[in-house]
């Protein structure tokens, strides 16, 4: 079983975790099991039986479908200290996508007897409520990019939100985001090249700097203005 000082600096950081008493944060991760995924494992499958609510502790997952032309379709990429799951558990539906990991990867998993006895407590259930508003809030602001802003504007919204957490929405910004170009491209549904252009723009104008694997944002503010192009 996990106790409290297994936790990682990001999951001690992270909005939602950090915003529950301590009593409410023991008690979760006393009902957890921590486990250890290697880059590709699934945490689970479109269609799975809900067999747990996971917590990231270290490492990244991403939540995806794939196409009918077999290319995948990322969702989001979910960063150490984000909690999720919790929808198919209490509505006891089938999973909706598939979550896998991207690198060594280690979760919290409560399975569903510990949810639903953590799911007793009142402070508990108000703090789920507020993690569902956390992924309802991420759902329309998707919606919202895919249909109301223009390419570059759409690039430049979800590098701003990758460099928040993505999900989570941290209350600091990182100057690094760890994503390749081929992951963000898929996250927003255009191709590598129209992505390589736009990105190759935005360099060019000094809001970001192109790494191996990862963009630096260099100017907070001039990457701003490119959220703002119709």
């Amino acid at each position: 079983m996990a106790s409290i000082k297994d936790t990682s600096e990001e999951m001690r950081a992270n909005t939602w975790f950090g915003s529950l008493p301590a009593a409410e944060q023991d008690a979760l991760l006393s009902s957890s099991e921590l486990i250890t995924l290697q880059p590709g494992n699934y945490v689970f499958r479109q269609g799975d039986v809900p067999n747990g609510f996971y917590g990231v502790n270290q490492g990244r997952v991403k939540a995806f479908t794939v196409r009918e032309d077999g290319k995948e379709a990322i969702l989001a990429v979910l960063q150490a200290g984000n909690w999720f799951g919790q929808t198919s558990l209490f509505q006891r539906t089938p999973r909706m996508r598939d979550v896998a990991a991207i690198e060594e990867t280690t979760i919290f998993v409560v399975k569903p007897p510990a949810f639903e006895e953590l799911m007793k407590s009142t402070g508990f259930v108000r703090a789920i409520a507020d993690l569902q508003s956390i992924h309802m809030n991420w759902l329309y602001r998707m919606v919202e990019d895919a249909t109301l802003h223009s390419t570059r504007a759409k690039i430049a919204r979800r590098l701003m939100f990758l460099a928040y957490g993505d999900v989570a929405m941290a209350p600091q910004m990182s100057q690094e985001i760890s994503v390749s170009q081929d992951t963000l491209a898929m996250m927003l549904g255009i191709t590598r090249q129209t992505l390589g252009l736009e990105l190759k723009a935005m360099a060019a104008k000094g809001a970001i700097s192109l790494r191996y694997g990862r963009i630096e944002i260099l100017s907070k503010e001039i990457l701003q203005k490119f959220t703002e192009y119709l």
